[in-house]
């Protein structure tokens, strides 16, 4: 989270997750006025990392819905597994890793979970029992595969690419485990 860019009093905020599926999920719902969702919700978007999306777009401002900005609403928490320009504002978390495309905790939330934020204390909690979150990671099953990804640069894009906690770089450009950075 960019704390410059946050509002303050949602630093440290305990929500009712409202989750999209992907960004398509999110441009189709976001400003219906049948979503279910409030001011003190978080907003969740699943998938839209290094492999999901792929490329980890700049998708990660996730727009106030429609519904709450008319009523005043400037700011709520959303959290993502994408990125965002740096000069966009808000109390957004993001490159949540790993990604919810591979089967990271982002992936198993579901609307309705209770999300608790501490940004002073770098903590994050999905308040859902570990016998139900075992259940969701016994049940997840990977996206379909992106279409044409069965050959070429996007193949190796998605066979090799990090997640963003190391960079989003393809693993065979990393250093190597012992500090080599050349072949031997």
């Amino acid at each position: 989270m960019k704390q410059s860019a946050a509002t303050e009093s949602l630093m440290t905020h305990t929500g009712r997750a409202v989750v999209f599926k992907d960004q398509a999920d999110l441009a189709e719902r976001i400003d219906s006025p049948d979503l279910d969702v409030g001011p003190d919700d978080i907003l969740i978007m699943q998938n839209a990392g290094p492999k999901g999306a792929p490329g980890m777009p700049e998708s990660g401002y996730l727009p106030i819905p429609k519904k709450l900005a008319e009523k005043g609403v400037k700011d709520m928490l959303r959290m993502s597994d994408a990125r965002m320009s740096g000069t966009a504002f808000g109390s957004i978390v993001l490159h949540i890793t790993p990604e919810a495309y591979i089967g990271g905790p982002l992936g198993l939330v579901r609307d309705g979970d209770m999300i608790k934020l501490d940004v002073p204390n770098r903590s994050l909690e999905l308040l859902v029992d570990d016998a139900e979150l075992e259940s969701r990671r016994a049940d997840w099953t990977p996206p379909p595969p992106h279409e044409g990804s069965e050959r070429g640069y996007l193949k190796l894009y998605l066979d090799h690419v990090q997640q963003a906690d190391e960079g989003a770089d393809f693993d065979f450009l990393a250093k190597a485990p012992d500090g080599r950075t050349t072949p031997v």
